[in-house]
């Protein structure tokens, strides 16, 4: 049953310009150019946020000399406001596709490995059908795409539920997972090793993605594991051009699903080194905001990629 006094709260005390305010706070730190960014003068700024601090009987920020940091109550209410903004802009956007045909944009997340085959795949079919529809793809970590989508920045996102808590917010549903393979660019002297050993691999050079990211933790726990130091040259990133170029023509190694560089290995650009990581990633899938009613252009999105999933892994379907 809902609390009445979140509803008084509500109908009676927030607006709008509140919305915007405790988004833009947490953009900026700084009173002055958060009121800038929403239209606002300082004062009025101040007086926004004192309102919102007395309705919830709560400090929403910290006043330091330099700026504002947010409390954990702001934390929340900056995360909130967001959201709500995102989906007034979302109703808009509806009505508009409604009246319009569909068309609008979808704003979809997603790791890496997908990028590179369903989610181009799917955009190019749903493009097929409706070429008015914008598609908008953000490549990141999942941490990084689940935030986003609480926030209400994207629709849609191809990744994984990294913290169990958000299960509550998030569904998730699952497509497959990704086997990694030690990858070098043509021509790599380990290639043709018959005895080769994860020895021999610590010696080398390897793209990595960032630290904090699993594949990276289990990079390391694996050779840690075998009593071997991590490899000390490394280059971190996520950009799949960067990685192909980095190996093409160097000793250096990356650990990557076959899937995703695929084109590459059938040009004869890059080899698969004869040495079993034993690493599978745990399965990413389609994750969306529960209790949240899609646009009709996202609703198509997450039709289609769930076609061309079926296609792409029948195992699954």
């Amino acid at each position: 049953m809902p609390d009445p006094r979140s509803d008084r709260f509500v109908r009676s005390h927030l607006k709008t310009r509140h919305l915007v305010l405790l988004v833009e706070l947490g953009r900026h730190g700084s009173i002055l150019h958060a009121a800038q960014a929403a239209n606002l003068t300082q004062p009025a700024a101040s007086k926004l946020l004192g309102e919102l601090e007395h309705a919830l009987n709560v400090q929403l920020f910290e006043r330091l000399p330099r700026g504002v940091v947010p409390t954990w109550y702001g934390e929340v209410m900056i995360r909130r406001a967001s959201a709500a903004l995102a989906e007034m802009d979302a109703a808009h956007q509806e009505v508009m596709e409604l009246l319009s045909g569909l068309s609008g944009r979808v704003a979809l997340g997603t790791v890496l490995t997908p990028s590179a085959g369903l989610v181009t795949d799917a955009v190019k079919l749903i493009k097929s059908r409706n070429a008015r529809l914008q598609v908008a793809i953000t490549v990141d970590t999942s941490k990084v795409l689940a935030e986003r989508l609480r926030a209400g920045e994207l629709d849609l996102v191809i990744g994984r539920i990294l913290d169990t808590a958000l299960t509550a917010e998030l569904h998730f549903e699952p497509l497959t997972d990704e086997p990694h393979s030690v990858i070098a660019g043509a021509g790599h002297p380990l290639a043709g090793r018959a005895d080769l050993q994860l020895a021999d691999l610590s010696r080398e050079g390897w793209v990595l993605p960032p630290a904090g990211s699993i594949l990276r933790d289990r990079l390391t726990a694996l050779f840690l594991s075998q009593g071997l130091e991590p490899p000390s040259e490394t280059v971190e990133t996520l950009a799949l051009p960067v990685v192909t170029n980095l190996l093409s023509g160097s000793r250096m190694v990356a650990a990557l699903p076959e899937e995703l560089v695929r084109p590459y290995l059938d040009a004869g650009q890059l080899v698969v080194l004869p040495y079993d990581l034993g690493l599978r990633m745990d399965l990413y899938g389609i994750v969306t905001r529960r209790q949240h009613q899609l646009s009709p252009g996202a609703e198509a999105m997450l039709a289609t990629l769930r076609e061309v999933a079926a296609t792409r892994y029948p195992a699954r379907s």
